[in-house]
């Protein structure tokens, strides 16, 4: 039930931010932008797969509803598609469609506090989205910092159809009856395949061309030792060849069956494709207790392929200087960033530099937490904490005119997040990492590490093929579509 563009309401109302007493909608006035919205049915509990992950795999395969995303969370997937309601946020403005109206308003200046008023006139009190927002998002709300481009920053999606898929259950709610025989259908289908391996040669591929990269790594180093910053995370982009793309579908799967990410998504929304496993959340948001929080991961080793050398590692990990230096600036900003967002008294540390496995390496973790401030709410918390501090740097303005800098092309969807957020207050959004990316008819993976002044090019060089192998090994061919000729 994608809605389709119609009359474009472009009255140009005041940029200036709302001031007390001035009422939402005569500040941006998204009063029955989403009348056509149609609500959600009841809810339906059939059979479902015993692995979520798989069951998720085979509605995204059924091409149900269109575009999509899955979502990982908690133990559920959840199975949203067909987009009843959009809203896209661009450096020029905000548009929302829904049926055949559209609505575009120039932003003021807290664009996301805009986009959670307009998420605040939905008819239907039960509404949750789904979307993402890329990484040059930063550069809007950190202005100065870099070039925001013209493409949408942030894309959200009101689906038509969900589904929360548990072990051997899934419960759909649609707005489209139609829609029900169909994914009873899906789901008893045949049993997901990963198919065959894209790559024949994964390594080899991730480690072709480091010289730009730690050239890049060098300069940064230089610039920390000028007291320009302390600490940038730097990335770099690895095309694969055009023979080699990997249907996502059966690259999640496979990938998911080796990874244990914080975690999961698969989408095709807005003009992205990706599959990735996300090892941290940039914030989470909990309804009711408006319990806010953000999960730094920072330092890394690879796992061993036996367990006395992944605890060779580990060791190795909690007594590098380096490695606790750069994790205790990412906590102190983290707290800093909640600080300003919560009840002061409220902000802690629950956890410090812990050590998660996630995929092929492992990490120091820790987890700032606060409780919102009264006149704050989720869209706040995720204007103050995006883009992660673990995928950026501290100061955070200037590591990212860092990136800026010495980073060969935008960055996009990576490092920046995937989330679903509900009318209840709740909100959940994944830093993009570990992930395969599609769009214009590319594919590619990227990875990062975080630069320090006791850094080396060589061992961020290494850190970013520690990270991509958590990904390369695993993508994979339709197993529907033939091995493609050699060139």
């Amino acid at each position: 039930m994608t809605g389709t563009t119609g009359t474009t309401d472009t009255s140009r109302l005041s940029a200036t931010p709302r001031t007390p007493g001035t009422s939402r909608a005569s500040w941006d006035s998204w009063d029955s932008w989403a009348d056509a919205l149609p609500a959600a049915g009841p809810e339906y509990t059939v059979d479902s797969p015993k692995d979520p992950a798989e069951a998720a795999v085979r509605l995204a395969r059924a091409g149900l509803g269109g575009e999509y995303v899955v979502y990982e969370r908690n133990g559920t997937w959840i199975y949203a598609a067909g987009p009843a309601a959009t809203l896209t946020l661009a450096a020029e403005g905000i548009t929302a469609r829904c049926g055949n109206r559209a609505v575009a308003r120039p932003l003021g200046a807290a664009p996301l506090e805009q986009v959670a008023d307009a998420l605040a006139h939905l008819p239907h009190q039960d509404w949750r989205v789904y979307g993402w927002a890329v990484f040059e998002l930063a550069h809007l709300l950190h202005p100065d910092t870099g070039d925001t481009g013209h493409d949408p920053l942030l894309h959200l999606m009101l689906p038509t159809t969900e589904v929360a898929l548990t072990p051997g259950e899934a419960r759909i709610r649609t707005a489209d009856p139609e829609y029900l025989p169909l994914i009873v259908k899906a789901l008893a289908g045949p049993t997901g395949q990963t198919g065959e391996a894209a790559l024949a040669d994964a390594e080899e591929l991730l480690r072709t061309g480091p010289g730009p990269y730690q050239h890049a790594v060098a300069r940064t180093v230089a610039d920390i030792g000028t007291g320009l910053l302390q600490k940038a995370v730097l990335s770099r982009p690895l095309p694969l060849p055009p023979h080699t793309a990997p249907d996502l579908t059966a690259t999640y799967l496979a990938g998911r069956r080796a990874n244990t990410p914080a975690r999961s998504f698969l989408l095709d929304l807005g003009g992205w494709r990706a599959a990735g496993f996300s090892p941290e959340t940039v914030v989470e948001v909990e309804a009711g207790t408006h319990r806010v929080s953000t999960q730094p991961l920072a330092g890394t080793r690879a796992l061993g392929t036996r367990p006395e050398e992944t605890a060779r590692l580990r060791s190795d990990l909690l007594g590098d200087p380096k490695e606790i230096h750069e994790h205790a600036l990412s906590v102190r900003l983290a707290v800093d960033e909640l600080a300003g967002i919560c009840r002061r008294e409220t902000v802690v540390v629950e956890e410090f530099m812990t050590v998660r496995e996630r995929g092929s390496v492992q990490h120091l973790a820790s987890r700032a937490t606060g409780r919102l401030a009264d006149d704050r709410g989720p869209w706040d918390a995720f204007a103050a904490l995006f883009p992660a501090i673990t995928a950026t740097g501290c100061p955070k303005p200037e590591a990212l005119r860092t990136i800026s800098r010495y980073e060969s092309e935008p960055r996009g969807l990576y490092a920046g997040a995937v989330f679903t957020a509900d009318a209840d207050g709740s909100l959940d959004a994944a830093l993009v990492l570990r992930t395969v990316f599609q769009r214009d008819g590319r594919t590619w993976l990227r990875a990062g590490a975080g630069v320090m002044g006791q850094s080396t090019p060589e061992r961020e060089w290494e850190e970013t093929c520690e990270k991509l192998r958590s990904v390369a090994p695993h993508l994979r061919r339709s197993p529907d579509t033939p091995p493609a000729e050699p060139r």
